[in-house]
């Protein structure tokens, strides 16, 4: 079996400092991926999160990712939206390094565009057992493990 295919582009609303690479993106969704897919990230303030968050699950808040994708598509597509003042203060709160929280965010996004899903005792407990392996082959900790600072 060949390995999937991963064209990425990444934007940004603001010219942001400290955080992942293209690069970084790229390995974390390819890790990810069992087909071919054309995924674009884009990398959002807290207003944007607000907005896309309100317009499209009628929520009121920005969250710290929003997965969009485009089943019938192919090769598959997907947006992926990280809101990075979110990620940010989770990151802190959770006592976990930025680029791995980034990391497990890009892991789980690309999951939900691929079909898996969380609203399921049986299948969260799938797509968390898939994250944690994916992340732990780039040497990134189980981020479901709670660290007691």
């Amino acid at each position: 079996m060949n390995k999937p295919n991963l064209v990425l582009t990444v934007q940004k609303s603001e010219p942001w400092r400290g955080l992942p690479t293209k690069n970084d993106i790229y390995r974390w969704i390819d890790a990810s991926l069992l087909e071919d897919a054309q995924v674009t990230v884009r990398l959002i303030n807290e207003d944007e999160g607000v907005e896309m968050n309100h317009y499209f699950r009628n929520r009121n808040y920005a969250t710290n990712v929003l997965t969009f994708p485009y089943p019938d598509s192919s090769p598959l597509s997907a947006d992926i939206a990280l809101c990075v003042p979110v990620i940010k203060e989770e990151a802190k709160i959770q006592h976990k390094s930025l680029r791995n929280h980034f990391a497990h965010l890009c892991v789980h996004a690309t999951l939900h565009f691929q079909d898996f899903d969380h609203q399921k005792k049986i299948d969260r407990e799938l797509m968390e057992n898939l994250e944690i392996d994916i992340l732990e082959k780039m040497g990134i900790p189980n981020p479901y493990e709670q660290i007691i600072a």
